[in-house]
């Protein structure tokens, strides 16, 4: 029952992530702020919600592992699971892409959260660094993108993001919302409650736990998006969607949920795992910065080295 429990968890979030990045999209739209500005801060807030809920959730449940295991492991998913499950389908041209500045950010705010870890805790100063960082990425991502786009219709910026609607009535903007709002947090806590019970039954730690089961989870949306980018040869989304989930983990979620409560860093977080985050971070190097692509052979690589993680975290 409990790891039935755990399933109910995920695709309620999964569910309610969806819909209120629908609402809140064309609701944005509907009162005027720009498209670009809509998915630089509400899209991905919304994507990275679950992540988010988590957090917050197992801060409050007295299982702080659970929040940091999850923003951990997801990152590291994200890179060798959600890049390299769509490798193996079909090659993803990242040599058309242009990432460089966004991977700069990311690479930079892997190593500040790192650096904050090594004070053994994330307090609210450290959650405010964190939150700072964030703000100058989203304002200078922001500006550039305006930059861009001055000459745009407001119709082509509608059309640039997936979840926009322009015939969507208000009551069903109202519907998406409330079912996001209220779905979030309730998904949140089944998938919580069950997670630690599932640690306490294997007697496996809540950060175990946290860096698989959770964290493979809430990578299913990103997953689901790169798989689909793929496939349509859209490899600079699915880029994208990895970059910019990744920072968001780092910079958002723990800085939000570290104003809830303090959150522990454990020893095999410290000497391993952020170390193999950072690793697997580093893997795009050539992807991003000497226009090599994502081959199905490179697939393999990625899917093989989060394979062995795995099995090494559990073990």
């Amino acid at each position: 029952m409990v790891w039935l429990l755990a399933a109910l968890g995920l695709v309620i979030l999964l569910l309610a992530g969806d819909a209120l990045v629908k609402g809140a999209v064309n609701l944005s739209l509907r009162l005027g702020v720009p498209a670009v500005i809509v998915s630089l801060t509400i899209v991905a807030f919304g994507t990275s919600a679950p992540e988010l809920l988590i957090a917050v959730s197992a801060v409050l449940d007295h299982a702080p592992g659970i929040a940091m295991g999850n923003v951990v492991g997801s990152n590291t998913a994200n890179i060798l699971l959600v890049l390299g499950v769509p490798a193996l389908l079909s090659t993803m041209r990242t040599s058309d892409c242009d990432a460089k500045k966004n991977y700069f950010y990311m690479i930079a705010g892997s190593v500040l959260f790192i650096v904050l870890a090594h004070f053994g805790v994330f307090t609210w100063v450290q959650g405010l660094i964190l939150l700072a960082a964030l703000s100058f990425v989203l304002l200078d991502s922001a500006r550039e993108a305006r930059n861009h786009r001055k000459a745009c219709k407001d119709q082509r910026l509608n059309e640039e993001i997936e979840e926009a609607d322009p015939e969507m009535s208000g009551i069903m903007i109202a519907f998406y919302m409330i079912l996001g709002l209220i779905g979030l947090p309730l998904g949140a806590d089944i998938l919580v409650e069950s997670s630690v019970e599932i640690a306490r039954r294997f007697h496996v730690s809540e950060t175990v736990i946290g860096l698989t089961l959770v964290a493979i989870g809430t990578s299913l949306p990103e997953l689901a998006t790169t798989v689909m980018a793929a496939l349509r040869r859209q490899a600079d989304v699915a880029m994208g969607n990895v970059i910019g989930s990744n920072m968001f983990n780092l910079l958002a979620i723990i800085g939000v949920a570290s104003f809830v409560g303090p959150i522990p860093v454990s020893e095999g977080i410290l000497n391993f795992d952020l170390w193999i985050m950072l690793g697997a971070s580093l893997l795009l190097i050539p992807f991003v910065y000497f226009g090599r692509d994502l081959t199905r052979r490179w697939g393999v690589v990625f899917c093989a080295l989060y394979a062995a993680y795995i099995a090494t975290v559990i073990a």
